[in-house]
């Protein structure tokens, strides 16, 4: 099992940052991949980064250029800097991990963070 805090959400003005933090625990040795995902009110939940243990990223289309998913392996903490930040980032933000092993793979979430990004 694997366990994910995260930390970092809040209220922040249009064109403002934030710093998402997620700390993982447990069986952490088999993870491969990290990133988050969110969620708004009415949406579906989307992929917004992602970063594999050998630190290649991914990225979706609208937080491009904006937004910096990064990892302190020392600390199994992944973080993501959300610059110029729209109304439409408003989500709650979900860290995730999977988890690879002889049995199969495994996808963990977070309880999620709620980023409120008002005009």
């Amino acid at each position: 099992q694997v366990q994910l805090v995260e930390s970092g959400g809040g209220l922040v003005q249009a064109g403002g940052s934030l710093k998402l933090s997620c700390t993982a625990s447990g069986s952490i040795a088999d993870i491969n991949a990290m990133g988050w995902d969110r969620q708004a009110p009415g949406k579906q939940r989307e992929l917004v980064a992602a970063i594999t243990s050998g630190g290649s990223t991914n990225y979706a289309d609208s937080v491009k250029g904006r937004f910096t998913i990064s990892r302190d392996s020392a600390k199994n903490t992944v973080y993501l800097q959300m610059n110029s930040l729209k109304p439409d980032d408003t989500a709650v933000y979900y860290c995730t991990a999977e988890r690879t092993v002889v049995a199969g793979r495994y996808e963990y979430w977070g309880q999620g963070t709620q980023v409120t990004v008002s005009s």
